[in-house]
């Protein structure tokens, strides 16, 4: 049953397994072709259906808008209040008797390829600033041996460096070309957790359910009181073991320096994160997240052998204890750089791979179904089918749902036939859907408005034409959405159902500042 937690891809079964994994590989694709093909082929032979059906769902569209819109609003508030809060004292005012903060440690890994020093040094400096105390840290930063000498020195220098600042700092140095490993983040930070565990936790006798780990994307920086937040949100859940802890990520870092295009996705991707904290049920780990030691060995660490390794700890914990795993909000930032690099057509490449590798998180769909098939009676019915069913809604409205409603939409006035445009609908159609559309863009105002208050102060340099850029930006959020967001996503879902050589690696965003 366990090898079946670990399995990455359908080629890595024999048998019914393979073709049942492999049917659920293509299902994603499937759905995501037939409905374009299915609303084409119906735009020409039944326009009048095709019709309505946009109506309908352009009023389904501005429903979510204004659904979401209210979820955004709350979760920025609540951020807001929880960073306001000391959570320090917070934690002491727990009664020391049965939950004492001071016990636990944090072990932090940060992985690594070839990053530059200000990267790697700022969130180190980030974490040491932090105000939780450091000999209660454990920092491992967890190096690629891929990534050549050079990157290993450095990293060596930064490792003495900082050998006093926490209670220990561990430089692990991932070999390269080990059997069976994807290369990628999740065989590196699972080989550093399984290294720091021999040399220091082990050998320390570190109590093991009082371990949280955090796995940091290596532009991650916190903001000060984020292991405090942490800390009392893992004391004060129902069963911290069973229970991951996601912080929301903001792309501040590079903000003010980073292309209109690269900002606008970015903060896009920090408001649907927002959102999603708000529907627990629907959340999954993503990005930089914590979770308990216990929980992560009882697993045996991370697979070694596919890309999205951020949610599928979370499906991995989800089928390993039966259901009986959940994501705790936090309501707390950590900041993290927009994707950029040295020239605006260059970030645009690696934007757009970046939301590929992001839209890869669909693999996860036929890992959720088997397993939960596999296991199915241990597992919670009505909770399992709801998750699958997020799952496949999700992929399925991030690669159509902006396709449709700039491009498919239109196609019954082109494709319908004289007869169609005969109709008072035809002539109906272009006047109700620019209405509910322009209704729709008051989603848009309210992330003007949000991503303004969220802004990090205006860096010297930046002249307030800059930051009024920052507010008119958001009009070209409807193409940004189709070029950065649907395509990747369809593109990501293609190639899985593709299988074989189609299937995409592990991509390492450059970090520029």
């Amino acid at each position: 049953m366990a090898d079946y937690l670990k399995i990455a891809k359908a080629t890595d079964l024999q048998g019914r397994d393979r073709f049942l994994y492999r049917a659920l590989e293509i299902l994603p694709a499937f759905l995501m072709w037939a409905t374009f093909i299915i609303l084409i082929l119906f735009s020409w032979l039944k326009p009048v259906w095709v019709a309505f059906f946009i109506i309908a769902f352009d009023v389904y569209w501005l429903l979510l808008v204004l659904y979401l819109s209210l979820h955004l609003i709350s979760a920025y508030a609540r951020l807001k209040k929880n960073k306001k809060i000391d959570w320090q004292e917070k934690c002491q005012t727990l009664d020391p008797a049965k939950k004492n903060w001071r016990d636990f440690y944090h072990l932090v890994i940060l992985p690594a390829y070839k990053e530059s020093d200000e990267v790697i040094r700022t969130s180190i400096e980030s974490i040491r600033k932090d105000g939780y105390p450091l000999d209660r840290v454990i920092l491992v930063l967890a190096v690629e041996e891929r990534g050549g000498s050079e990157m290993k020195q450095r990293c060596q220098k930064i490792a003495a460096d900082y050998k006093d600042t926490f209670h220990n700092f561990f430089l692990a140095i991932h070999p390269d070309g080990l059997a069976g490993e994807l290369k990628g983040k999740g065989a590196n930070q699972a080989w550093a957790a399984r290294a720091v565990k021999q040399a220091i936790i082990d050998p320390q006798n570190i109590d093991y359910d009082k371990i949280i780990v955090s796995v940091f994307d290596i532009d991650t920086i916190v903001n000060s009181g984020y292991f405090y937040r942490l800390t009392h949100a893992f004391l004060t859940v129902d069963n911290p073991h069973r229970t991951s802890y996601q912080p929301v990520p903001v792309y501040h870092n590079n903000l003010w320096e980073a292309p209109l295009v690269a900002r606008v996705s970015a903060t896009s991707n920090s408001f649907w994160q927002m959102m999603q904290q708000i529907r627990q049920e629907k959340l999954a780990t993503y990005s930089s997240h914590s979770m308990s030691w216990r929980a992560l060995v009882d697993i045996d660490f991370w697979s070694t052998n596919m890309v999205s390794e951020d949610s599928r700890i979370f499906w991995h914990c989800f089928c390993q204890f039966n259901g009986d795993y959940k994501v705790e909000p936090l309501y707390f930032p950590v900041s993290m750089d927009v994707c950029m690099d040295k020239t605006s057509s260059k970030t645009m490449f690696n934007l757009y791979k970046q939301q590929r590798r992001w839209g890869w998180g669909v693999e996860n769909v036929p890992y959720l179904m088997f397993n939960i098939f596999k296991r199915w009676d241990k597992m919670p019915k009505r909770k399992s089918i709801s998750r699958i069913l997020v799952q496949i809604y999700g992929f399925h409205s991030w690669a159509t749902n902006a396709i449709i409603i700039a491009g498919i939409g239109w196609l019954p006035l082109f494709i319908g036939g004289d007869s169609f445009n005969a109709t008072v609908l035809s002539g109906n159609l272009p006047y109700i859907t620019r209405m509910l559309m322009t209704l729709a863009m008051s989603g848009l105002v309210i992330s003007a408005i949000i991503s303004t208050l969220l802004l990090p102060k205006r860096p010297k340099g930046h002249s307030i034409i800059k930051f009024f850029s920052m507010i008119i930006q958001w009009i070209f959020l409807p193409i940004i959405i189709v070029i950065f967001g649907s395509f990747p996503a369809l593109e990501s879902q293609t190639r899985l159902a593709l299988g074989g050589k189609w299937r995409i690696g592990f991509w390492v965003t450059p970090k520029e500042r």
